[in-house]
This record gives structure tokens, C-alpha cells and sequence, in this order.
């Protein structure tokens, strides 16, 4: 079997187009410690091969290469000219992904923050409008002294009319949390998944990956939950997804149980 490789980050130098394919360079730190008595590995410089029709699909250009962190699967080959590849390691890629910015997620996250603000001020001027009714209300009794109990039952239930209507309002702030897929039956921590080496040793196809990856980022969840045997939470179905999760770092991922026969 083929030593798999994966990387991640950005191009060190700038794109370089060819017949059928692109090439560009990255690299990346080695191990932080190494065994007592041994030197400590420095960078390691990396040239990716992509194949053309892949590398568009990604919507990727020469400026944006240089500042989108991607994420790289491929192995590594050593048939390829030196003044073709200057890296020390030469990289077959057989599929590329563009991984979400971390600016792009704060300002996602900070206009979440602030939707809610803007429908809690909402009630707050409704009040506002009720407040001059009711003072003309409390003003009647003066011209009118013995009609006190009776405004006073029409603003006990003018208050109670205007409280379910607060409730009401207040009940949608609970769905703006984003919804699990349907079928969902938990949700267990992304680190709690155990792969079988049979989903391990296949690739997934890139542009259907690339889907899931595009409604994660669009809706904040999977399409569908992943299916785990129940116990010893063994994958059993949903690898693709389970790349897409990992891919887009998620902490938790809802998936379905299948219980052992």
C-alpha cells in the first residue's frame, strides 16, 4: 500500500500552471520533540501536483493560493523532475479542500450575537406605545370617580393580554439555535468515533464531499447524522460526512445507533 500524506495550510510561493495540471509549494513544521540523543526536525518544503479540473472546482486563483488554508490528501512520488518539483517532498494530490477562515466564523459568530439584541428592543418600543394608553386610562377616573373598579378590571386585563404576547415573541429565540438533521437520534463528541480501517483505506468522491462541506458552511450542520453501533460507537455508515466534520472541525456530529446482533 502507498504511504498516504496529508497537509494543510497555504502556498509558500505562487501557483505554476502546466498541460493538465497545477503545481505549488508549502511546508510544514516537523515534530515539536524529538527521541533523546536525536536533532529536532525542522521544515519540511512540500510541492502539491493538482490536477487542473480538481483545482478549479475548489474556486481558487493565483492571488487567493497564497492566503486560503487548504487541506491536502495524496502520496508522495519521487518520479517527478527536479526543476518541476522543488520541495524536498514531492505530493500526488488526489484531493484538495479549501478550509473555512477563522475571520469569516468570529463575524458569523458576532452577527449571531447580535440578531437577538435587535428583537428583544422590539418589545421594548411596543411597550413604549401602551404606556401613554394606559396613563389615559389612570387619568379617567378623575372626571369619573366612580368608575374606579371598572378601569382598574379593564387594566388588570389589558396587562394580561400584552404578557402572552411578550411570551410569544420571546419563544423563536430558542429555534435560532441551528437544528440537527432529521432522524438524529444523539450527538456525541466528534473524538468519541471510532474508524474502521476499511473506511480509512477508501477516498471519498471529491465532489461530493465538497457538497456536504459547502451545506455545513451555509446551514451550521450535516446533512445527515452519522449511523454508530451502539456501545462501542464503531462507524458504520456516513464516512463521508465524518471527512466533512474533521475536515471543517466540528466538536460534536448527531448520529443514529445501529445496536450489535
Amino acid at each position: 500500500m502507498p504511504h498516504k500524506i496529508t497537509l494543510t495550510g497555504s502556498a509558500t510561493g505562487p501557483l505554476r500552471e502546466y498541460d493538465r495540471y497545477v503545481a505549488f509549494d508549502m511546508r510544514e513544521k516537523g515534530s515539536p520533540s524529538a527521541p533523546k540523543g536525536l536533532k529536532k526536525s525542522t521544515f519540511i518544503s512540500y510541492t502539491v501536483f493538482v490536477a487542473k479540473k480538481a483545482f478549479n472546482k475548489t474556486g481558487l486563483t493565483k492571488k487567493s493560493i497564497m492566503h486560503e488554508k487548504v487541506l491536502i490528501q495524496g502520496e508522495p512520488t519521487l518520479d517527478i523532475p527536479i526543476d518541476e518539483c522543488p520541495g524536498e517532498v514531492g505530493v500526488i494530490c488526489f484531493q484538495i479542500t479549501v478550509l473555512p477562515n477563522k475571520n469569516d466564523k468570529e463575524k458569523n459568530e458576532s452577527d449571531a450575537k447580535k440578531e437577538p439584541k435587535k428583537e428583544d428592543s422590539a418589545p421594548s418600543q411596543e411597550q413604549k406605545k401602551t404606556e401613554p394608553t394606559k396613563q389615559g386610562e389612570e387619568q379617567a377616573p378623575v372626571s369619573q370617580p366612580v368608575a374606579k373598579e371598572d378601569t382598574k378590571a379593564e387594566t388588570v386585563q389589558s396587562e394580561v393580554k400584552e404578557t402572552p404576547v411578550q411570551e410569544k415573541k420571546a419563544e423563536p429565540q430558542k429555534k435560532q439555535m441551528p437544528s440537527q438533521p432529521k432522524g438524529t437520534q444523539d450527538v456525541l463528541s466528534f473524538d468519541e468515533i471510532i474508524v474502521p480501517e476499511e473506511f480509512l483505506k477508501t477516498r471519498p468522491n471529491p465532489e461530493k464531499t465538497q457538497k456536504v462541506i459547502d451545506f455545513v458552511k451555509r446551514t451550521g450542520r450535516l446533512d445527515e447524522p452519522l449511523t454508530i453501533e451502539k456501545g462501542s460507537k464503531i462507524l458504520k455508515d456516513g464516512y463521508r460526512r465524518y471527512v466533512v466534520a474533521k475536515t471543517v472541525k466540528m466538536d460534536q456530529v448527531p448520529v443514529i445507533y445501529e445496536y450489535q446482533k
